[in-house]
């Protein structure tokens, strides 16, 4: 539980605030476990510091607890559950105005499936078929502008099986010659759909600029 704030951003240490070591471990432990409840999408409004502290309390064994541990467990993740059903219904709702609004854009071009494009830079090369290994430059993004994964970036293009990958890039990779630059607005659903992927949340959007670099 403790994990995500150990590790993190390495800082200059802030000297022990407090006169004796109890002190200073116990506001040391609750800002560990206030961090975590933070990136888990809680906030101070949803927690009694007074019985957050009684609880500590009785699991350590000062005090007879008020619930048994697995009713303790069943109560988190019934609430961690409702956290991410709301983070998800508010991506989905996101995603879909961005669509929406997206769509109207006369440079944007939207396919059966929902896939929308743009052409950065046409060409008039060979395009692949789902069999092939293409070679490509990316820069992926949420709609949000927020940077999840670049190619560009770590400034090395990258190969791969087109059958490999998300279905919007299959579909999309199909479209472009070799040469080309296309801009792809994928919906969660020829993405990743409910998973969430690394610094990518459940039901997203993903926006891609993907230079067809060749086919192997």
């Amino acid at each position: 539980m403790l994990s995500s704030f150990i590790g993190g951003d390495k800082k200059e240490p802030i000297a022990a605030p407090f006169a004796s070591n109890g002190q200073n471990l116990s506001y040391a432990f609750g800002m560990l476990i206030g961090t975590d409840l933070k990136t888990r999408g809680l906030s101070a409004k949803d927690i009694n510091a007074e019985e957050l502290a009684n609880g500590l309390k009785a699991a350590m064994g000062e005090g007879a607890p008020e619930m048994d541990m697995q009713a303790a467990q069943a109560l988190v993740q019934q609430e961690f559950a409702k956290i991410q059903q709301a983070s998800q219904s508010k991506s989905t709702d996101e995603g879909k105005k961005f669509l929406e609004t997206n769509a109207k854009r006369k440079e944007v071009k939207t396919t059966a499936s929902g896939l929308q494009y743009e052409v950065l830079k046409d060409a008039s090369g060979a395009k692949p078929s789902l069999q092939d290994k293409v070679k490509v430059h990316y820069h992926g993004t949420l709609p949000n502008g927020t940077v999840f994964d670049s190619s560009v970036e770590r400034g090395e293009p990258i190969s791969f099986p087109l059958n490999g990958v998300i279905p919007g890039w299959q579909e999309g990779l199909q479209l472009m010659p070799v040469g080309s630059k296309y801009k792809f607005y994928i919906p969660a659903s020829l993405g990743y759909g409910d998973r969430p992927a690394g610094k990518i949340p459940a039901n997203s959007v993903l926006v891609f600029e993907v230079e067809l670099l060749g086919i192997n």
